[in-house]
């Protein structure tokens, strides 16, 4: 689905909120008509996430809109710099190699027309196997396992074979949909996925009604080892996140941001910001990793230029210091 044509040339300099909602009214110059944002698979984060975020901006903001399945952060990026989405949703891993051109959709391209947006949440590295398997550890994981990875091209499958590889973990190599791969788990048909979301992962979840399944941690040498290769931080899955957990569970994760094609008006992503930054409880309603998406982070992001309406409403309203040459069009 490719966005509304926008017209007039991009705005290049940051406004003030004050001028954004001047007299309670939002300035739409050159504002399209209707936007996609681009998430991932169903049964993913991403996508109720994302979907999530895009039916509240539209209602919020009297537009057209929703999120659309794509292949995840990698085909984001893609599709937010051709402007084929308005908006999207990626990690800073997949950020950084498509700006250095090594993304796999379009190896060699600098796709530098994606621009920062606002703080989602961290992604955590999680391994989950039906309780039958007798795995509990990476250690058990048997040479030639048959291990999903989620989409080609997302997050997980960019980075988690790397890390199970690193790990010395021998295995058969698969992707597909989280909610196909959940059911092929539960068929006998996979021995273990390896997710890369948003926790509660809704996959996961429902493996968790359906059958008895058991939430992987790494060990701490795992960890550290990973740590150590891979540009993610520490990151501990809570124990009140899934019912299958007793205790928090020791894991890995690498933060989200939600991008713009960098030539929208500075208005219109200004008020998308303030509608998403300005109300976390309803953020919370949508899916519980928005317990992450508040102002003070957006100092997460080391990777991306800055939108110039996102980096206005961010000055205005968290006091963020953020440097004149880390925003587009400066």
């Amino acid at each position: 689905m490719k966005m509304t044509q926008i017209t007039g040339a991009a705005i290049a300099v940051a406004v003030s909120t004050t001028a954004v909602f001047a007299d309670g009214h939002l300035d739409k110059t050159g504002w399209p008509e209707s936007f996609t944002v681009g998430t991932a698979s169903q049964g993913g984060t991403y996508f109720a996430y994302g979907s999530g975020w895009a039916n509240l901006v539209a209602e919020e903001l009297g537009l057209s809109g929703g999120g659309e399945v794509t292949g995840g952060p990698m085909q984001n990026m893609a599709l937010v710099h051709t402007g084929d989405a308005a908006f999207g949703m990626t990690t800073m891993g997949p950020a950084a190699e498509s700006l250095g051109g090594t993304n796999p959709i379009a190896p060699g391209l600098q796709m530098d027309n994606a621009c920062a947006m606002f703080p989602m949440y961290q992604t955590p590295f999680s391994v989950t196997a039906l309780a039958s398997s007798g795995i509990t550890s990476v250690a058990d994981i048997p040479a030639g396992a048959k291990i999903g990875f989620g989409p080609a091209g997302s997050t997980s499958d960019t980075y988690f074979p790397r890390m199970m590889e690193t790990l010395g973990v021998d295995f058969e190599r698969r992707n597909g949909g989280w909610t196909d791969l959940g059911s092929q788990l539960q068929d006998g048909l996979l021995d273990v996925i390896a997710f890369a979301a948003g926790v509660p992962v809704p996959a996961v979840s429902q493996l968790e009604v359906q059958t008895d399944v058991n939430i992987i941690e790494f060990t701490a040498d795992e960890q550290a080892t990973i740590l150590e290769t891979f540009p993610v931080s520490e990151f501990m899955i809570g124990a009140d996140t899934y019912t299958t957990l007793t205790a928090d569970a020791r894991s890995v994760s690498m933060w989200n941001f939600a991008i713009a094609n960098c030539d929208l008006p500075a208005t219109l992503v200004e008020a998308v910001v303030d509608v998403v930054m300005s109300d976390n409880e309803r953020m919370l309603n949508i899916h519980k990793a928005a317990r992450s998406t508040v102002p003070e982070n957006w100092d997460k992001n080391g990777v991306l230029m800055w939108h110039p309406g996102a980096a206005a409403w961010f000055k205005a309203n968290a006091g963020a210091d953020i440097p004149d040459d880390m925003i587009h069009g400066n």
